[in-house]
């Protein structure tokens, strides 16, 4: 028996290397502009019942519509600070961004008004396409990063030789 101490997982050399990869994936443009979007909208969610009006009215989606908001801004901020440690919950966004759009009509005591209808659909699209769009940063290929840091998306890279 060896009195040597075992190394946890954390310090294991391919979880390092993703950690790696996944830090130098949020330091791109993209990956700060998706994480500052997320958390607008998080917030623009938490407080829209009393931009929109409609606090008075329906208490339960007042109630839904901050917690979700507040848990949206919340996972954003975590993108932004330590995205190799959190890229594993990138996946709830785009659920709470559907939830979002869904809500005024799936919560109990609700009564939507139009302007409560329309604000949580069009604030739950755009979470879900933020939403995507961290999933999408987060499997990206090293080619797909290159490219996407070149300002240059989906154009190939010239190789030596051919111009």
């Amino acid at each position: 028996m060896s009195t040597r101490p075992m190394a946890g997982m954390e310090e294991h050399p391919d979880i390092a290397a993703l950690r790696a990869r996944y830090d130098r994936v949020a330091e791109t443009t993209s990956a700060h502009t998706l994480d500052g979007l997320t958390f607008l909208s998080g917030l623009y969610l938490a407080i829209s019942p009393w931009v929109v009006g409609f606090h008075a009215r329906t208490t339960s989606l007042t109630i839904n519509d901050l917690i979700t908001g507040i848990a949206i801004s919340l996972l954003a901020l975590a993108f932004a600070s330590a995205y190799g440690r959190t890229h594993g919950l990138a996946w709830l966004v785009p659920l709470l961004g559907i939830w979002t759009i869904i809500a005024p009509w799936v919560v109990r005591g609700a009564r939507p008004s139009t302007g409560n209808i329309v604000s949580n659909v069009l604030t739950g699209a755009l979470i879900t396409l933020f939403g995507l769009g961290a999933v999408g940063i987060g499997m990206m290929t090293k080619k797909q990063r290159g490219e996407m840091q070149a300002g240059m998306p989906g154009r190939p890279t010239p190789r030596r030789g051919m111009i």
